[in-house]
């Protein structure tokens, strides 16, 4: 594919990149992804579609597209094996796995490469995030543990701010290069050799958690995990689980708990791992509705704050 016009590159940038980005039924935001790739570096950039038996023909135009490879899965095999699949098919120093509404900003690539470069144990990079509104999506966070788990879960939804809350997200204190428990699994750029040597994602993990799952064992293996927010990226989101909103929010929990219960095995924990089932199934069934409290909160909030600008 055609990159943006750079400076040349030097021999430590030699390396060879690819993009492997996972689609399902992705519509019209897989060529935006793919446009803006175009800009996101200098280098010749490999591009592989993994492609989870989409249905809106999206892959097919994508595939006509020069430096562009479709990978078809065959069925829906979730994102973290798909995205194996789609590594696996490339022999590239650095791969960047990413969702399709993602949308790059000029040289983003080229600028996770060259933090890449200041941190040679650096397994994962990943970029600032922004939302679609703006705003800096809490994409570097500390490993889940039990407490700061537990504190989120219950009061996350009316109190964002809280000691729990703000620990895990990391959102709004700490925007700097620096290394993270994990990085988020919408943009992120992989040292091969890092992501080979813990076998990729774990493929257990249908959607969710599979990037926290690779940022642990990343990090018990000997690598950084780095946010790099000189690099910036949007997203979107929710592309195509929106319209399957309430499978992928049973999903969701189901990873969560998937997660940690691995992390507190052994018979002496199982009272632990009975009670995260047990809350996390309550959660589940208790989420949408205190979304809505949480949406109609924020509102208010918002209509607050103009009605003051206003006076």
């Amino acid at each position: 594919m055609t990159a943006y016009p750079g400076p040349a590159p030097t021999r430590d940038e030699q390396a060879t990149v690819a993009a492997v980005v996972v689609t399902y039924d992705s519509g019209e935001s897989l060529t935006e992804f793919l446009d803006s790739l175009q800009q996101a570096s200098a280098r010749e950039v490999e591009v592989i579609v993994a492609d989870n038996g989409s249905m809106d023909g999206a892959p097919e135009v994508a595939d006509k597209r020069a430096g562009v490879r479709v990978l078809n899965t065959g069925q829906n095999l979730g994102y973290g094996k798909a995205a194996n699949l789609g590594v696996l098919s490339s022999s590239a120093d650095w791969v960047v796995v990413a969702n399709p509404d993602v949308v790059w900003t000029p040289g983003s690539l080229d600028e996770l490469l060259a933090v890449a470069q200041r941190w040679p144990r650096a397994g994962s990079i990943g970029p600032l995030i922004r939302t679609p509104d703006g705003d800096v999506y809490p994409s570097a966070r500390q490993l889940p543990s039990l407490t700061r788990g537990i504190g989120h879960a219950a009061f996350g939804w009316f109190w964002p701010t809280n000691r729990w809350t703000a620990a895990y997200r990391q959102d709004h204190t700490d925007l700097r290069e620096r290394p993270a428990g994990w990085l988020s699994g919408s943009c992120i750029l992989l040292r091969r050799i890092a992501f080979d040597s813990v076998d990729g994602f774990d493929p257990s993990y249908f959607m969710y958690f599979e990037d926290v799952d690779l940022g642990d064992r990343l990090g018990r293996a000997g690598w950084l995990n780095v946010y790099a927010p000189s690099a910036e990226v949007s997203h979107v989101g929710a592309h195509s689980t929106a319209r399957h909103a309430e499978a992928m929010l049973t999903e969701h929990h189901r990873s969560a708990y998937q997660y940690l219960s691995r992390r507190y095995s052994g018979v002496g924990r199982l009272p632990i791992r009975l009670a995260l089932r047990i809350g996390l199934a309550l959660r589940a069934k208790l989420a949408p509705r205190l979304a809505e409290v949480a949406e109609r909160r924020r509102a208010r909030l918002q209509a607050d704050r103009g009605d003051r600008h206003v006076r």
